[in-house]
């Protein structure tokens, strides 16, 4: 097993935000992590990822990582492992990126914080390759370049690039195309799902939309007010939701001139 939460509850101060969530991950997989906003989707990736804001803490339940207790981590077991064996994009990578400092300033430092003993001209070149297996054009002038100066789907094939340069074994993603249009976002997609295919790693996606869940999932995992309402292979949980929610979301799909193939 790659990751595994089991029964974990997560508390901002004396607030009990999510109760009870469990998952499991293995090498290659892609889950996705559906519900509306507010139900605890992104604090169960911060949580696995060691990234809780504020007074945010797991207060019961486990997280494994390879069989490693990743509750007993300190802060240097972290920084350690982020990045390099588990890694994140978030909702609009244009936002985590220093606006005033150039793209390539910025990637090579990143770098170079993971792996010290790498030179400027080493990070430089893991750097570009890294842009160029993401599709990006031209990644001298994306180096050279502030973030303004990129569209939102560039801004955001900088952030995979950038998560994926130490070819981690868990890519985690939050909501990595609410911010584009449906053709970049589609793109954004096929996008991550190559990464995962050329590199073998794990993949879990927050989203709100279940037809990007439908497309690209092996597990699917609903939740709704902090608590899992629905949680297994895509297939069932798309043609045989157990709850009332899911069933909801379902029938919401819109579909053009055909039946749903999932649902009722």
């Amino acid at each position: 097993m790659l990751l595994e939460l089991k029964d974990v509850d997560i508390s901002y101060g004396d607030n009990l935000t999510v109760q009870g969530a469990s998952l499991e991950l293995e090498k290659g997989e892609i889950l996705t992590i559906v519900g509306e906003s507010g139900s605890g989707k992104t604090t169960v990736i911060r949580a696995a990822m060691g990234c809780l804001p504020g007074a945010g803490r797991v207060s019961s339940g486990s997280i494994t990582f390879e069989g490693r207790d990743l509750l007993k981590n300190t802060k240097e077991d972290w920084r350690k492992m982020s990045g390099t064996e588990m890694s994140m994009i978030f909702q609009d990578s244009g936002n985590m990126i220093n606006p005033i400092r150039k793209i390539g300033v910025q990637f090579i430092d990143y770098i170079q914080c993971h792996a010290p003993e790498k030179s400027k001209k080493d990070a430089y070149k893991m750097a570009t390759a890294m842009l160029t297996n993401v599709r990006l054009p031209n990644p001298d002038n994306i180096m050279n370049s502030y973030p303004f100066e990129l569209s939102g789907g560039m801004r955001q094939r900088v952030g995979i690039a950038m998560s994926m340069v130490f070819q981690p074994k868990i890519l985690m993603a939050d909501e990595p195309t609410s911010a584009l249009d449906v053709t970049t976002q589609a793109q954004i997609i096929r996008q991550i799902i190559d990464v995962r295919n050329e590199f073998g790693v794990a993949v879990i996606i927050v989203t709100h939309n279940l037809g990007v869940a439908s497309y690209m999932s092996d597990k699917i995992m609903v939740m709704k007010g902090g608590r899992v309402v629905d949680y297994g292979k895509r297939e069932d949980v798309l043609k045989n939701p157990k709850s009332d929610y899911t069933k909801g979301l379902l029938k919401a799909v819109p579909v053009i001139g055909g039946v749903p193939y999932y649902g009722e």
